[in-house]
């Protein structure tokens, strides 16, 4: 452990000051109640709900309510809302404040699914400056009798070509959102590629609201880099914190000023998948949680000698006995496989040959007279 840096002074989201500059960015499936708690039994930072959308939860939807769970750990109660209609932002807004309690909302803008592109949501809307200036603006009017800060996420654009992340930023700035998150990726590059942070850097030039940056922080000293590259007030962490929780204890160390580099043994983190499931247990019942966790395994045990039949095994796992069963045959003392360090987590793949987008979206680079029917259950991230 060597100590580098200053400490960073934190992260001011309106009146919400987070400690660690870090934001756990919402992943489908993945960011529920249980593992926002198991990311912040290792450090600092703001840990955002998985995404729901806004008329599903004004209309009630079940499933959408079952996503909105916090654990009774959970102090600040962050959400990432999608919507593409604004009187249903709005209203959704104001229910997240009143009646969740929910201390931050995040609207997503960067999402670059086809079924979300091609209604007009997600990384597309942008596009339409003048329907999401009606967008924010109607989030902030809801939260703001609360005291919640209303923060964006976005792409820098459809793709080269149609680049938005600028005017996105000044309409966040002018209609009093608190941040504004830039995912430097297009929307036709998906998630392959390389982030680009100068873009991050040209947005922190261009607005006065804090800027977060996001893509390719795989280490704490990415996001430290990042952060001294771009000037962004603060990062977004994604992909580099599947199968290791362990890294917001890096990050927080590395913003505190200090170089810290986890490397657990794979008995260590065996221990932690003990914990993942348990957690989820705890909030889903042992059936749906132990379904739930397989889908991590893979992540934790990356790198790591593991056999096939193994991995085949825990990735079947029905009960958490099962799950004790096979982690004691795992060899506790083996070391953590370093050559994992900085490379890629989770879901690259290639870019996309277009944006699917609505028949015409191009036409109108305003929007504010669009209507466009919002789905209820829209539940990927960006």
């Amino acid at each position: 452990m060597t100590s580098t840096a200053a400490a960073h002074p934190g992260l001011e989201l309106g009146s919400l000051r987070v400690a660690t500059p870090v934001v756990l960015a919402p992943m489908a499936g993945i960011t529920n109640a249980a593992y926002r708690r198991l990311c912040a039994e290792h450090g600092a930072g703001l840990y955002v709900c998985e995404m729901i959308t806004s008329r599903g939860l004004v209309e009630g939807d079940p499933t959408t309510r079952r996503m909105l769970v916090f654990d009774d750990a959970e102090q600040v109660r962050s959400v990432q809302l999608y919507g593409t209609d604004p009187a249903y932002v709005g209203k959704a807004a104001e229910l997240l404040c009143g009646e969740w309690g929910v201390n931050h909302i995040d609207l997503n803008f960067g999402c670059p699914v086809p079924k979300v592109t091609r209604k007009g949501g997600g990384g597309a809307l942008p596009w339409k400056r003048g329907l999401l200036a009606r967008i924010l603006e109607s989030a902030v009017a809801a939260a703001t009798p609360y005291d919640v800060p209303v923060t964006i996420k976005t792409r820098k654009g459809l793709d080269d070509d149609h680049l938005t992340y600028l005017d996105a930023g000044r309409i966040a700035q002018d209609a009093g959102c608190a941040a504004i998150a830039l995912h430097g990726r297009t929307v036709v590059q998906a998630y392959s590629g390389e982030a680009d942070w100068d873009a991050i850097a040209r947005l922190v030039d261009h607005v006065d609201i804090p800027v977060l940056g996001n893509g390719d922080i795989w280490e704490a000293a990415d996001a430290v880099r990042m952060v001294e590259q771009t000037g962004a007030a603060g990062v977004v962490v994604g992909r580099g914190c599947l199968g290791r929780p362990w890294l917001f204890r890096d990050l927080a160390a590395a913003f505190d000023g200090t170089e810290v580099t986890t490397l657990p043994s794979l008995g260590e983190v065996a221990t932690m998948m003990r914990r993942h499931a348990e957690l989820l247990v705890e909030h889903m019942g042992e059936e749906r949680g132990c379904k739930e966790f397989r889908k991590h395994v893979t992540w934790y045990l990356k790198g790591f000698g593991t056999g096939g039949e193994m991995r085949r095994s825990l990735g079947l796992v029905s009960t958490l006995a099962d799950l004790d069963r096979l982690l004691a045959d795992l060899d506790p003392g083996e070391p953590f496989p370093v050559s994992e360090l900085g490379a890629p987590r989770g879901r690259q793949g290639a870019p996309r040959s277009r944006v699917v987008l609505p028949e015409g979206w191009l036409d109108d680079a305003d929007g504010s007279d669009c209507h466009l029917q919002e789905a209820v259950d829209e539940t990927t991230g960006g």
